[in-house]
């Protein structure tokens, strides 16, 4: 059976890793992906802040070696569900099973004034660009805000917050700053109170201005103002923003995208094209678009072709729950744990902060680099 597996982030990483533990060269597996390597995403901020290199958080996807699976760099120009076939630069792929885990493209340029009078801290090229800039900023009023919705990692504006007033407060310069936080939810993280409350404590400790239910809709760059949902403007010396969000261009032109993301059944994550799964950000399963939710929905599709490679039923079903981790600045991290099932109302938990939990954290990470990559990570190197 031949598997296709479009997108090497969590999900493309799990689902194939998986495959290759049960089948080994048995079955057929090709991972596609147009970069050269795997970043995480709280890795940005660790660039972004001065505390890690560049190349100390890139894993190259030549380290990506599996029995029966072979990677494929290249971009993806069309994807054909009824057919399952795929056209890249690197030639035309047919397939018995297509895995789609393209993710979420980002456009800055969406949001006017953004590229001309900001910076936006999702993007690789736009975190690793801030760690050249923030040592520039001699201080003034600071905007974290979100520019549109969904967005990914919903805790990384307030983390990026605490950890600037860490930054300015080491520099010297946090109190000639003011630090103000921009969101269209009522509350940091809607699913955890918990969480929320700890967050709204920690902002007022620290003198950061919370500002829910708004959005930045774009920004004037000659007056230096942040123009908001609600009409009204708030002046900035620096802007840190979120930027837009969408499917990518090649799986909208596909016709998967409904509503502007894929649908797929909440359980299964099958989509409406028999043999066509999806997974992370480029679906509306109804998760937040987070890397270790779509590692959890790898696994069910893993189960899902499993069962079809063996001739088995499969009753693998996807149960909504992940969890996050939340840098409070001061080394200490907090954890989210949430469940989203379909229909029901999301039941969230919490703990921390703590330094201990920060020693999860870097748990978390190194423990995917040395089931996806083979190899030991961090490696200790001078920032």
């Amino acid at each position: 059976m031949r598997v296709l597996v479009l997108g090497a982030g969590f999900g493309g990483l799990e689902v194939t890793t998986l495959l290759s533990e049960e089948f080994g060269e048995d079955v057929d597996v090709t991972l596609i992906d147009q970069s050269d390597g795997f970043i995480f995403g709280f890795s940005k901020l660790e660039v972004m802040w001065g505390r890690a290199l560049p190349s100390a958080v890139h894993h190259p996807y030549s380290d990506f070696v599996k029995p029966g699976v072979r990677f494929v760099r290249t971009t993806v120009r069309s994807i054909d569900p009824v057919t399952k076939r795929v056209a890249t630069d690197a030639g035309t792929f047919d397939t018995d099973i297509l895995v789609v885990a393209l993710g979420a493209d980002l456009h800055p340029s969406a949001t006017p004034g953004l590229v001309e009078g900001g910076h936006e801290f999702y993007t690789v090229a736009g975190a690793f660009a801030l760690r050249d800039v923030l040592p520039t900023f001699a201080g003034g009023r600071v905007i974290v805000a979100v520019t549109s919705t969904p967005f990914k990692c919903p805790p990384a504006p307030s983390e990026t917050a605490l950890l600037m007033h860490d930054y300015l407060t080491t520099r010297g310069l946090r109190e000639g700053c003011q630090i103000s936080v921009v969101m269209p939810m009522g509350v940091p993280i809607p699913p955890s109170p918990a969480a929320s409350d700890a967050l709204l404590v920690a902002f007022a400790e620290r003198g950061i201005e919370w500002h829910p239910n708004r959005l930045v809709r774009g920004l004037d760059p000659a007056r230096k103002v942040a123009l908001l949902s609600s009409g009204d403007e708030m002046p900035y010396d620096l802007f840190l923003g979120v930027p837009e969000h969408r499917v990518p261009l090649v799986v909208e032109e596909s016709g998967m995208a409904v509503d502007g993301w894929i649908s797929v059944n909440s359980r299964t994550l099958e989509t409406t094209f028999p043999g066509v799964y999806a997974v992370g950000d480029v679906t509306s399963v109804g998760t937040p678009k987070a890397g270790v939710f779509a590692e959890g929905q790898a696994a069910v599709v893993a189960q899902q072709i499993s069962a079809l490679v063996r001739g088995t039923t499969e009753s693998a079903r996807y149960d909504g729950h992940g969890m996050c981790y939340l840098e409070f600045g001061q080394d200490e991290v907090g954890r989210v744990d949430v469940t989203f099932l379909s229909g029901e109302k999301p039941i969230g938990a919490f703990q921390g902060p703590s330094p201990s939990l920060a020693a999860d954290k870097a748990e978390f990470g190194s423990s995917r680099i040395q089931r996806w990559f083979g190899r030991t990570w961090p490696v200790t190197s001078s920032v």
